[in-house]
């Protein structure tokens, strides 16, 4: 047999060198590089055998079946994957520890009843397991076709998987599994890489979907290296702020569907809870009106969102203005406030301005720019925007308010939700017709206008 070799891999992009390299060359970190022993590659064949020959088709031939996802009964998860899970997908799912990566895997294998499972956990024992499995049958019964392994070698892995032949793999977490293959300890680079490469083949032979769960670095990136995320077919992030009780599910990488759709849980005792109305959590209850907030549209997919915006401009105190931003770009804050100094006079050099998204989003659409700016504008001269009104325009580099994508859906969640106005850009009033919506529609052309059109409404009120 041929002797074992020894490599040094980045454990940040896992990048391979037969030498140790003190800076590396693909992700350019320094430090990073480790030493792990690979064994030769094992003579004996895989035992999971292939359902279907390999044999070249044309296109043409090619059939699929459009309805054969496998619905998770969870809506919300369902939504970030495109519909439910594609057989054979192999499929990863990252988030910081204890933020509910298991309890989620684990309430929607639960809620599968008409196909078995297979947890595999290398993290926990089958007592630790159940103990959560009866948690969470509060709110959703058990399946009896839902079993479950401690185990954290690939070998004995696939015995189970002969024993069990289930219609779905759950794996918790890749970072403790391990291949005898692999002279390297579990959650290695090269260990993530073969074990993410069998199951791999696993799933692309007998069109079982895997589930892997992949803890992250403290960076906020999943750990391993990046070619695991290029081997799997999605990559689902699980996130969320300790501090609120809610988490949010996105898709970084996504090849049965889109990337840009959410999923919303709420965390609860008895485990996770879906939010199809995310306005109930992202619009803050209060009371009285106070100056610095604005409500603004955006979309996330092909769900419309209204989220808070709120802003604090003070006199700056140490010399140099500060600025910060929660949730939003920090580089479009700054060219916001450019554009609100330059082209419009109001004067924001030597302030400080901070920017928070309420409810621990994190939002990207240029939608929000006509909310921010007016939440800016708001805080500044201490005069609040009525609760009821709204924006949803994006700001060009002369001051100018451009229009957005998707109107009506925003004007009509707006409606619904009992707002009585919305700011739009006036650009976006062709092929609109405002007499379907209940809500009044105010077109603007430059921020100015919008800044008197909400400060004119706050005066009436006030009155």
């Amino acid at each position: 047999m041929a002797k074992a070799k020894t490599y040094y891999f980045c454990q940040e992009c896992g990048y391979q060198s037969s030498s140790w390299l003190g800076r590396c060359p693909e992700c350019g970190r320094f430090g990073t590089f480790a030493e792990e022993v690979v064994a030769a590659s094992s003579t004996q064949k895989s035992k999971i055998k292939s359902q279907q020959s390999s044999v070249p088709k044309r296109i043409e031939e090619v059939t699929y079946d459009e309805t054969r996802r496998i619905e998770t009964h969870c809506g919300e998860f369902d939504r970030v994957l495109g519909g439910g899970i594609v057989p054979g997908s192999l499929l990863l799912l990252g988030g910081e520890p204890g933020i509910g990566k298991s309890t989620l895997l684990l309430q929607t294998a639960m809620a599968i009843h008409d196909r078995r499972l297979l947890y595999v956990s290398g993290e926990e024992s089958e007592q630790q397991i159940k103990m959560r499995a009866d948690r969470i049958q509060n709110t959703k019964s058990g399946s009896s076709d839902l079993y479950v392994v401690s185990e954290t070698v690939t070998q004995r892995i696939f015995e189970h998987i002969e024993a069990v032949q289930p219609d779905m793999l759950i794996v918790d977490s890749i970072q403790t599994i391990s291949t005898e293959d692999v002279d390297s300890p579990a959650g290695s680079v090269s260990q993530i890489r073969q074990c993410t490469s069998e199951f791999q083949h696993y799933a692309k032979s007998t069109g079982v979907p895997v589930l892997l769960i992949g803890h992250i670095t403290k960076d906020g990136t999943l750990a391993g290296p990046k070619v695991m995320e290029h081997i799997v077919d999605a990559v689902l992030q699980f996130e969320g702020d300790r501090n609120y009780g809610y988490r949010i599910l996105r898709a970084l990488k996504n090849r049965f569907g889109s990337t840009a759709e959410l999923g919303i849980f709420e965390m609860e005792g008895s485990g996770l809870r879906e939010v199809p109305n995310p306005s109930e959590f992202l619009l803050s209850q209060r009371d009285e009106t106070l100056s610095g907030a604005a409500v603004a549209a955006t979309l996330e997919g092909a769900r419309p969102m209204f989220i808070e915006v709120q802003s604090l401009v003070s006199s700056a105190v140490y010399g140099t203005p500060q600025r910060n931003a929660n949730g939003f770009d920090m580089r479009r804050l700054s060219m916001l406030l450019a554009v609100l100094e330059k082209r419009c006079g109001f004067k924001l050099g030597a302030k400080d301005v901070f920017l928070n998204i309420a409810g621990g989003l994190r939002v990207s659409d240029p939608a929000i720019d006509l909310a921010v700016a007016c939440a800016v504008l708001s805080s500044n001269v201490d005069i609040p925007i009525s609760p009821r009104v709204c924006f949803a325009a994006e700001l060009g580099l002369s001051g100018e308010v451009r229009p957005v994508s998707r109107l009506e859906q925003r004007i009509a969640e707006a409606d619904r939700l009992g707002f009585e106005r919305i700011f739009i850009s006036k650009y976006n009033l062709r092929g609109l017709d405002r007499k379907r919506f209940g809500i009044e529609v105010v077109p603007v052309s430059v921020i100015e206008e919008a800044f008197r059109g909400w400060t004119r409404g706050a005066a009436m009120e006030s009155r």
